[in-house]
């Protein structure tokens, strides 16, 4: 199944799942929790807050190595958007991409999400776990804040 198909298809609208592709087109979903959700929204009022000449997105889609996968939350710079646009799915990884990490995603499973955006040109990645704990990576690693939003908290 491809990214258009997913869109298209009347039977996957109003899930209450977070919906992905695996690199052989099969579709995964994730049941979406209230905490989560506001994790997500906080997060990206605070990154629309604290950035300038930029776009936050949540739930944005963006073509990997491993099909579609879609951080709860994106930060993407006037520079890319004008590069880039706004397509669907996003053929890049944005500059900043989140993921509220949920209790059903395992450390492998989130490494793997951030190495596949990296792959793709993410500069950072940052997982926020369900008490609001933030932790930042950058290319090399873990990094002890956000080297491109160094005031973003480190709990929301």
């Amino acid at each position: 199944m491809t990214w258009a198909e997913v869109l298209a298809d009347p039977c996957l609208q109003d899930l209450p799942y977070k919906i992905e592709l695996n690199g052989r087109g099969e579709i995964i979903m994730s049941p979406a929790a209230n905490w989560h959700g506001r994790h997500q929204v906080r997060i990206g009022a605070l990154l629309t807050q604290l950035t300038r000449g930029g776009e936050t997105i949540s739930e944005c889609s963006v073509e990997t190595d491993d099909g579609v996968k879609v951080p709860d939350v994106a930060w993407l710079s006037a520079r890319f958007v004008r590069r880039v646009g706004l397509v669907t799915p996003l053929p890049e990884a944005p500059e900043i991409c989140v993921e509220v990490v949920s209790p059903s995603n395992s450390r492998a499973a989130i490494a793997e999400k951030a190495r596949l955006y990296f792959n793709r040109g993410a500069v950072e990645v940052w997982t926020c776990n369900k008490a609001g704990a933030m932790r930042f990576l950058g290319l090399n690693g873990a990094l002890d804040r956000s080297r491109l939003v160094p005031k973003f908290p480190m709990k929301v």
